[in-house]
Order: structure tokens, then sequence, then C-alpha cells
């Protein structure tokens, strides 16, 4: 059954990977970006956040099936738009297309990231002011932090609300199912951009060991996030996915 979905960040990397996956296969994929898309506005900005839930309503007159909010930054010389457009841009896409979620049987999945396992003074610092809502005082110290922390800071947010949300009357109580996909190193342009830094490189190849032989193309990704956006079953619930090659693994062997 063709089903409508809406993917943040859909112009490149993982989301236009999921877009082609998901249209290739007869759904209807509404796609956001900064440019190239179907909507293009910044989701690192109030107003941008607003037009894109304006724009989502009227293509999807009548709702959606699913939210992949896959839109996200590393920006190493904007850190404050990290934590703008990774965690506030990302839950003002959740919270503002929620009403137009055609429940049950609609399917949510955020984007986290491996670096979710990384921890510091700073991160929690970000990560707490995110979570209390506290964009302008938490993007003005992740400007001063830089993206080191920023980036972990946003996703382990991210990812928090996402399981504290996802048990919620509004959400699973009412068939929507709200879970999150932690990649990690997957060649996007992101990726590469970040690569291209020998100060980011370094921290990414140290942070991310992986147990296969390369990192992942984004397709590889898409197939998760299939899977997660059209399963007929009501069970999986604010669950973390790594795909990652077997980062999570070699980063915390005894920890599950």
């Amino acid at each position: 059954m063709a089903r409508t979905f809406v993917i943040t960040g859909a112009a490149s990397g993982l989301g236009e990977a999921a877009a082609n996956r998901l249209k290739a296969k007869g759904h209807t994929v509404i796609g956001v970006d900064l440019q190239g898309s179907d909507i293009n506005v910044d989701l690192g900005t109030v107003q941008g956040r607003l037009d894109m839930v304006e724009q989502v309503r009227a293509r999807a007159p009548d709702g959606l099936d699913g939210i992949f909010a896959s839109a996200g930054t590393s920006d190493f010389n904007r850190s404050g738009l990290v934590i703008a457009v990774n965690y506030f841009g990302s839950l003002a896409t959740f919270e503002g297309l929620h009403p137009l979620l055609r429940g049950p049987g609609a399917r949510c999945l955020a984007v986290a990231s491996c670096a979710v396992l990384v921890s510091s003074p700073e991160i929690l610092e970000l990560e707490e002011l995110c979570l209390q809502g506290k964009e302008a005082e938490a993007v003005a110290l992740g400007q001063t932090y830089g993206t080191p922390s920023t980036y972990p800071a946003s996703k382990r947010a991210l990812t928090r609300w996402a399981r504290h949300t996802s048990i919620k009357p509004e959400w699973a109580g009412s068939g929507i199912l709200l879970n999150i996909l932690a990649p990690g190193v997957v060649k996007t342009p992101m990726v590469t951009r970040t690569m291209a830094n020998p100060e980011s490189a370094a921290i990414l190849k140290e942070k991310s060991p992986i147990a296969v032989n390369a990192y992942a193309e984004p397709e590889v990704a898409a197939e998760m996030v299939d899977f997660l956006l059209n399963f007929e079953g009501n069970y999986i619930v604010g669950q973390v996915f790594f795909i990652d090659g077997g980062t999570e693994v070699l980063t915390r062997p005894d920890t599950f």
C-alpha cells in the first residue's frame, strides 16, 4: 500500500537515499531541505520550521504516514547551528507535523548518531540546555564549545527526547511509533566534508572504529529506514538502532 512520508535533509546523503528507495516502491515522499527539494526552508530558524509545517500541510491534506527527520549538520565553522538544526529543527519537525500523522500505523524515525556514545561535561551541559528548551542559550554556548561538543550533545538530547516522547499516549498509545536511527560513519556529503578537516577526521576515526572492511554507502542505511517506516507490528517503541559497522559494540561490548 502506498504511503506518504516527510523526509527532512532529503536533498543529499541518507535522506536522499531513503527518499529514492521509498519512491521506487511507490510511496509519496515530501522532501525538505535548504535547497533542491520539494520544500526549501532553513530548519535552523523558527520561521523556517513554521514554513515547513505549513507547506507540508498544504501538500498532504489527507495526512502523513510517517516522518524521517534526517536533516542535520556538523559545521565546524558554525557550531551553534549544529544545535539549532540537529536538535531544535528535528524537535520542531516532529511536534509540528504530529497532528498530521494518520494513526494508528504511522511510523517516525529520528536520526541520532554513534556520537551519542561520547560524553564530557561540556556535552552534558549542552544536552541539558537543549532538553530544557533553551535554544538561544544552547546555541550561544555551543558556538563557544565547538562542534566536537555540540554534535554529540544535539544527538544525545534528540535521542533522550525521542525515547521519552515515544511512550506517550499521543504517540505509542495512539499507534504512532517513534524510534531512533544511530548511524556510524556513512559516506554522506556531510561526512565527506568532516573528513576533509584534519581535526574532525582524527576525532571521527578515533571515536568510530569499525569491525567491517569499509564505511557504508547511504543506501545501506536506507534499507533500515525503509523497514522502520513501514513495519506492520506495533511493538518497536523508542528503540535506538545502531547501524555502524560494529562501532557501538567495539566501544561498549558489555553494555546493552
